[in-house]
């Protein structure tokens, strides 16, 4: 049976890595509370790609 709740998976994606036209993606999977946080989640994560921290911004 699954969970009912409030909290649920989002991915989060890169924002520089798709400007910078280099192949494939910089991509975190996370949770998130829907209630707390309806809007689209933009969290600063490392980029293993670029090698720095960029903007990730919620996908999906």
């Amino acid at each position: 049976m699954a969970k009912k709740g409030n909290r649920i998976q989002v991915i989060l994606e890169c924002t520089e890595h798709k400007e910078s036209g280099q192949p494939g993606t910089s991509r975190y999977v996370t949770t998130k509370n829907r209630k707390n946080t309806p809007e689209r989640l933009e969290i600063k994560k490392f980029n293993a790609r670029l090698k720095k921290y960029t903007v990730h911004k919620e996908i999906k």
